[in-house]
């Protein structure tokens, strides 16, 4: 019996970007990009472990080896531009915050339950981790290229910031792409009364 179900709601690519040095942050504009089991090509976050970071630090110590669920990150175009509103911007280049995808079409892209699929008539597909957090180094960079506007970054991408992905099934993606959204049943965890 089928569990994910299709959602009904296709976005498209918006924005495609790779990170090549974690050090900068910056991501660089793609037109296209390769995806393999470890993320897209040339990402610095891709592989198929990573160090833990402060991310999990009640669960791994940090710098343990953990499988990377985090190999990309994805934005909800509206959401890119509620952050950008929320700083006194104009527009919010998603480069500047590391990201990996930008879509449009797909609301609340953050808060999309996680083990959710995005997949590319290609068959390439992504699923979803969960929400991805908000954190001061973004702020930096957007400090560098609007001064006067980037220390407000973690507040305005509260529940915005998008969410973290890994790949399911490589191929390509290119700006353009449309990708269909299949979300798994939305329950809610009885256990949590009994805590």
């Amino acid at each position: 019996m089928p569990v994910l179900n299709p959602a009904g709601l296709v976005g498209t690519v918006t924005a495609l970007l790779v990170n090549e040095d974690r050090a900068t942050l910056e991501s660089t504009p793609r037109a296209r990009v390769v995806v393999d089991w470890g993320g897209l090509v040339g990402e610095a976050h891709g592989g198929l472990t990573r160090r833990s970071c402060s991310r999990v630090t009640r669960q791994y110590p940090k710098g343990t080896e953990i499988r990377n669920v985090r190999q990309l990150s994805a934005l909800g175009a509206a959401e890119l531009a509620d952050i950008a509103r929320e700083l006194g911007l104009d527009t919010l280049e998603p480069a500047w915050i590391g990201a990996n995808l930008v879509i449009s079409g797909i609301p609340d892209i953050t808060h999309l339950p996680p083990s959710s699929r995005l997949i590319a008539a290609n068959g390439t597909a992504l699923v979803v981790d969960m929400e991805n957090a908000p954190c001061r180094f973004p702020g930096e960079v957007i400090e560098r290229h609007r001064p006067g506007h980037g220390a407000g970054f973690p507040k305005a991408a509260l529940g915005r910031r998008g969410v973290t992905l890994w790949v399911e099934s490589p191929g390509s993606l290119a700006l353009g792409d449309e990708l269909a959204l299949h979300i798994p049943p939305v329950v809610t965890w009885r256990g949590a009364a009994s805590t």
